[in-house]
């Protein structure tokens, strides 16, 4: 008998992979179709709620396109940045698609936020027009990186106008971008200003 093992990615571990965001966009291009064509089996998400405004939810899925079977198990507890934790949290469990043996557990963080920003992009490459320069960012925590990161691989990007709910997080997410990626960043004083004459919306 083969020997078994399981492989274990701590969040540092799946952020040293650094998988470029094209490639999260292709993938995720993938099990789009798969889904729309009806060869993706993934159930409705059970979930379980400690607190009112929390969530800890399993999102099984099945992409045979793409040889990928397993769950998500992850928790969305919005009050947690009050004692220095980050609001998603959780795992993935990965399954052989032949045989069902779980192969690897990992830290679902950054996976939760690079496919989240990747959803967009699909989304803005069928929807949006392909010079599409400016963008309205609303909202400028994790998911309005991750959003940005991956419509800048598709999209010519020149201008960013940014709102939050914190002037504070807006200034440093707008001074993250232009060190990153040298786009032009406004930061907004309210949200329309993040919304009126921008190509894409997030």
């Amino acid at each position: 008998m083969p020997e078994l093992k399981l492989l274990y990615l701590s969040r540092a571990d799946v952020e040293a992979v650094d998988v470029p965001m094209s490639e999260i966009i292709a993938a995720v291009e993938v099990a789009f179709r798969a889904h729309g064509e009806g060869r993706v089996e993934m159930p409705p998400k059970p979930g379980v709620h400690s607190r009112p405004d929390a969530f800890i939810h399993a999102m099984p899925a099945y992409i045979p396109d793409l040889h990928a079977i397993g769950v998500k198990w992850v928790s969305g507890y919005p009050d947690n940045h009050t004692v220095g934790l980050p609001y998603i949290t959780g795992l993935v469990i990965l399954n052989d698609d032949e045989t069902g043996l779980p192969l690897a557990v990992m830290d679902c963080t950054w996976i939760t936020a690079k496919r989240t920003g990747a959803a967009t992009a699909v989304a803005a490459k069928h929807l949006a027009r392909s010079d599409s320069e400016t963008v309205g960012i609303l909202g400028c925590g994790v998911q309005g990186r991750s959003n940005l990161e991956a419509l800048n691989v598709l999209f010519p990007l020149k201008r960013v106008v940014a709102f939050d709910s914190s002037r504070e997080s807006a200034e440093r997410y707008a001074a993250d971008v232009r060190s990153q990626w040298g786009l032009d960043v406004v930061v907004a004083t309210e949200p329309r200003q993040a919304v009126s004459g921008c190509d894409l919306v997030v």
